[in-house]
């Protein structure tokens, strides 16, 4: 008897696969906005100055998903999964791409970082209907008692994403002078992301619809406009949601994107030991996506969450102090157990977030709630922990942590499932 992954693997692929897009684009951003486009792209004042506007216009790309996550997920919720998928990762990559075209504040002045600003919220809008429908692409399709699995397959993508663009990072670092990677080697791992975009679409291009969408758009015609249902029925669902995915963008990005930039910046640890030490951490991650898809499938979606989110608090507790005391085995114990934490909180919700919505809304509900959640989660929180840090207060700064774990806690808690939890 053929396997359920082996007789859906294109879709999961897919799903896969374009998640791996996303978190190789933003990480890819993330890392070059901790190490190079401070002093390239913002005038000079201080290092700490500019990693703080780097870091900031990072963070614009979280103001532009919600946005892209009302129009994708308006499509997606009338037209289908597929399509309004492929639009959005072309629009992902598309640019990424052209940020390896830039030129930096030495050139132009303002109109650098004005333009580079400009392409973040292009990655961002994209973005916002990514992670929403290749979620539903995989969950939809998944057979009963099957749903945490399948739907696990787009959160390996995290892993996978990070991988190849902290691992590309790394090698550029090795083979390469300082000189060389700031004046062009930083630029390469924007224009290798075609290759991923590349097989992204083709791959997607070869799927179909999903039998879920497929199935309720022959009961009933979808919403005129999705977002309106959504708001009149089902906006306690969005806040819940929102709430829930909190604690894993803090995780990730106060992982990875604020410990480089801290590490190698007020440390200065050598890039290349920061990226490796990242590097096996991820694996991490993916550990614990698998576990945490496995147990949801025998127990809830909800109570794995409720056990990462505990995790969390207490992972905020020895963030800071580790980051504090410095030493790189230090380190990279508090990052191997964060990243696993994380995996508790991210693989699961795949599962957990499509029984709050139906079908009709739940592209747009999805999209919303899981970009809308990683403002506060994604984009203030290394903001918020390089000022504490400049503040002086390094130590501190896995509190912000421990108030996600609480508030994804407190989400998981007063979301009420539509059906059965997976």
């Amino acid at each position: 008897m053929t396997s359920p992954i082996r007789a859906n693997r294109r879709i999961l692929l897919a799903a896969l696969v374009g998640t791996a897009v996303e978190f190789y684009d933003f990480y890819v951003y993330a890392t070059a906005a901790a190490l190079v486009f401070g002093p390239l792209f913002f005038p000079s004042e201080s290092a700490s100055a500019q990693l703080l506007l780097s870091l900031m216009s990072f963070g614009l790309a979280f103001v532009a998903r919600p946005v892209g996550a009302i129009a994708f997920g308006h499509f997606g919720d009338r037209l289908g999964r597929k399509s309004t998928l492929v639009a959005s990762l072309m629009l992902m990559g598309i640019s990424t791409l052209l940020i390896a075209f830039l030129p930096t504040y030495q050139m132009v002045g303002w109109v650098a970082p004005l333009l580079l600003c400009i392409l973040r919220f292009g990655q961002g809008f994209g973005l916002g209907g990514e992670w929403g429908g290749a979620t539903l692409l995989a969950v939809e399709n998944a057979p009963p008692g099957w749903e945490a699995r399948f739907g696990s397959a787009p959160q390996f993508g995290a892993p996978v994403g990070f991988l190849c663009a902290n691992g590309l990072f790394l090698v550029l670092g090795m083979t390469l002078s300082d000189d060389a990677f700031f004046s062009w080697g930083w630029r390469v791992p924007f224009l290798l992301s075609a290759i991923l975009v590349g097989l992204g679409l083709w791959v997607r291009l070869r799927i179909g619809e999903t039998a879920a969408f497929r199935d309720a758009v022959e009961k009933t015609p979808p919403p005129a406009v999705p977002l309106g249902a959504l708001l009149r029925s089902h906006i306690f669902g969005v806040v819940a949601a929102g709430a829930g995915v909190v604690a894993c963008f803090a995780i990730f990005y106060l992982s990875t994107a604020f410990t480089l930039g801290f590490m190698t910046t007020e440390r200065g640890v050598p890039r290349e030991d920061m990226l490796g030490i990242q590097l096996a951490a991820n694996l991490f991650l993916a550990l614990g996506i698998l576990v945490a898809a496995i147990w949801s499938d025998k127990m809830t979606t909800r109570r794995v969450l409720t056990f990462g989110s505990f995790g969390t608090v207490l992972l905020g507790l020895v963030f800071g102090p580790a980051l504090a005391e410095g030493s790189l085995l230090a380190v990279f114990a508090m990052l191997s157990f964060a990243l696993f934490v994380m995996g508790l909180v991210y693989g699961p919700i795949g599962a957990w977030m499509p029984t709050l919505f139906p079908v009709t809304v739940r592209y747009t509900g999805m999209s919303i709630a899981f970009n809308g959640g990683g403002i506060l989660g994604g984009a203030v929180a290394p903001i918020a922990a390089q000022m504490l840090s400049a503040a002086g207060g390094t130590a501190l700064v896995g509190l912000f942590l421990s108030v996600a774990g609480l508030v994804t806690l407190l989400g998981v808690t007063l979301g009420k499932p539509l059906r059965a939890a997976a």
